[in-house]
C-alpha cells in the first residue's frame, strides 16, 4: 500500500492521506475547492469545483492512473441551490468515462467550502473500459 500527500495543512493537523493506492484501487479523500498551496479558496463554487478536480487529478497522476479510471465519486455540496451550476462541471471533467456518482447536501467542517469530492478509482485492467447499457453483457 502506498499513501499520497500534498503536505497539505489540513493533512498534517488532522493526519490523513490525499490518496492511498492499493493493488486494486486508488481511494481519494474528500478535496476541497483549496489551493493546498496557498491555502486560499474562493468563494465561488464553480471555481471551487474546479480546484477540487485539479487536486483529484495531481492525486490520481501521482497514483498513476486518471479520470477515465473513476470508478465512483461522492460529492458533498453545502448548498443544494449550487447544484445546477456545479452539474456542467462535474460532466466536464467526468463526462466521457461517467463513474458511479452520488450528490449529497452536507454542511462541511469549513463554511467556506462549498463543496467536496470524494473519489475511488480502479488501477487498469483489461476490461476497465468497457461500457455496456443495462440489460447487455
Amino acid at each position: 500500500m502506498r499513501r499520497i500527500s500534498t503536505n497539505s495543512e489540513f493533512e498534517k493537523s488532522v493526519g490523513y492521506s490525499r490518496a492511498v493506492v492499493d493493488e486494486h484501487y486508488v481511494h481519494v479523500s474528500g478535496t476541497t475547492g483549496f489551493d493546498y498551496e496557498t491555502m486560499t479558496i474562493s468563494d465561488d463554487p464553480a471555481e471551487q469545483a474546479h480546484q477540487a478536480f485539479a487536486n483529484i487529478a495531481r492525486a490520481l497522476a501521482a497514483a498513476r492512473v486518471s479520470f477515465a479510471h473513476l470508478v465512483r465519486v461522492t460529492y458533498f455540496i453545502s448548498d443544494a441551490d449550487d447544484y445546477p451550476v456545479l452539474t456542467p462541471i462535474f460532466k466536464h471533467y467526468l463526462g466521457p468515462n461517467p463513474p458511479a456518482a452520488t450528490a449529497l447536501i452536507a454542511q462541511p467542517i469549513d463554511p467556506r467550502i462549498r463543496i467536496e469530492i470524494e473519489a475511488t478509482a480502479r488501477r487498469a485492467s483489461p476490461n476497465q473500459n468497457r461500457n455496456i447499457g443495462l440489460g447487455q453483457e
